[in-house]
């Protein structure tokens, strides 16, 4: 679990450059940034390989806007992309 929530850190910080490359000409700022990330991360990443489980793209939207509002309120030492990887993990892991 743990190599998966590296690999998923390592995609989050990926889907972050593309953001900002995407919105250089705002230099990054979108307010809908969660909707292009699940959007991107759905259909242009191996997300689903990392999972085990095929994300839905509004419940992945639903999932990135919770985990910012907790890690701003949270203030956790972690960096972001750790933080939303181990909760994506957990959250999207198979159930048996």
């Amino acid at each position: 679990m743990a190599d998966t929530i590296t690999q998923l850190s390592e995609l989050l910080r990926q889907a972050a450059e593309t953001h900002h490359v995407v919105f250089a000409i705002t230099d990054g700022t979108d307010a809908d940034w969660a909707t292009w990330y699940s959007d991107w991360l759905v259909n242009l990443s191996p997300l689903t390989d990392l999972l085990g489980a095929k994300a839905v793209r509004s419940e992945l939207t639903y999932m990135l806007v919770a985990l910012d509002k907790d890690f701003t309120r949270e203030s956790p030492a972690d960096r972001w992309e750790d933080y939303y990887a181990r909760r994506l993990v957990e959250h999207f892991a198979p159930t048996h």
